[in-house]
């Protein structure tokens, strides 16, 4: 079932556009990620959406099935926001106010929705918890309940997983993912992360000033426009890599890290040893490590990974020899 559906719509400030000529259409339980490059426009179409702005151009149209107050949302976070003084609970169930209508009171049945979608995200016991004392990744699950206490249909999500970590963030994506499965609740989302966006979505819109693309992961894969925003995300990762490896700090950081990590493999390996088979294993460590450091300071490998690995062996036979004896 068609459930919004956009014709030619621009979107900008003031009368400019910062997106021109969008045209889509999403069905329930579809999963649209919204990608493109900073100040394309992503942020102010969600906003566009949500009817805190209007199109410059062109329409959106919504299903009868849902009403503009039946739209989950997550935004980005401020700094005040973070520090919001209410607890876990007041902030999961004021996701109900907008379909509270005039009563000041929420019902039986919105507490019962909110203590239903704090079971199911799985932060029941900071229920009591003060809002601002959490992780970043548990105040993303308190905002996911609260978005979700607000809509049966359609949840809008802007940069969700913004500045956590990588396993909170895969943990993140793969909550949404089910939530979208399970629920039939249409997920639409910005995000940065365009490898996230072909493992989890089903459709991508990528917005790119006046040449668009909008279909499903397989048919974003194959265009050329996909292509080279994906060959231009990489290019960007690699340049920001070398521009960090100018830094010498950086450089002396990466070797004090590799010795420090070969030199605990090497302890390790010489106090377990039981079994000559497991000195392949160490040597391959210490030569792997020797030659980082050899090519970091732009020495011949030769010259220092053959020593590195002949004192290695010597050291970690006579260890075994002595465990084994």
């Amino acid at each position: 079932m068609e459930l919004v559906r956009l014709t030619d719509v621009s979107v900008g400030y003031e009368g400019k556009p910062v997106a021109s000529h969008l045209s889509l259409t999403l069905n329930e339980g579809d999963y649209l990620c919204i990608v493109g490059e900073n100040g394309a426009g992503k942020s102010t179409l969600m906003k566009t959406l949500l009817n805190l702005r209007a199109p410059i151009e062109g329409s959106i149209v919504f299903s009868d099935a849902i009403a503009r107050n039946e739209i989950g949302y997550l935004p980005q976070q401020t700094q005040v926001q973070r520090d919001f003084p209410a607890t876990v609970w007041e902030v999961v169930l004021s996701g109900c106010l907008n379909r509270s209508g005039l009563n000041p009171f929420y019902s039986k049945a919105q507490k019962q929705t909110a203590e239903e979608w704090i079971a199911r995200l799985d932060i029941r016991d900071l229920k009591k918890r003060s809002y601002r004392a959490l992780s970043g990744g548990q105040q993303q699950r308190v905002l996911l309940a609260r978005a979700l206490c607000a809509t049966k249909k359609l949840i809008v999500l802007d940069e969700p997983v913004a500045g956590l970590d990588p396993i909170v963030t895969a943990d993140l994506y793969a909550l949404i993912q089910r939530i979208n499965r399970e629920n039939g609740i249409t997920v639409i989302m910005v995000s940065h992360d365009i490898g996230a966006a072909l493992q989890y979505a089903t459709h991508i819109l990528q917005v790119s000033g006046d040449s668009n693309f909008f279909g499903t992961v397989e048919e974003y894969r194959q265009s050329e426009l996909g292509k080279l925003f994906w060959e231009r995300r990489v290019k960007t990762m690699l340049e920001k890599l070398q521009m960090y490896f100018a830094y010498d700090f950086v450089k002396f950081a990466l070797i004090v890290g590799v010795l420090v990590a070969l030199c605990a493999a090497l302890l390790g390996v010489t106090l377990v040893l039981k079994r000559y088979s497991m000195i392949g294993d160490g040597l391959s460590h210490m030569a792997f490590g020797a030659m980082t450091v050899a090519m970091l300071f732009s020495i011949a490998p030769i010259y220092l990974t053959l020593p590195v690995t002949v004192l290695s062996a010597v050291l970690l036979l006579r260890g075994g020899g002595k465990l084994k004896g």
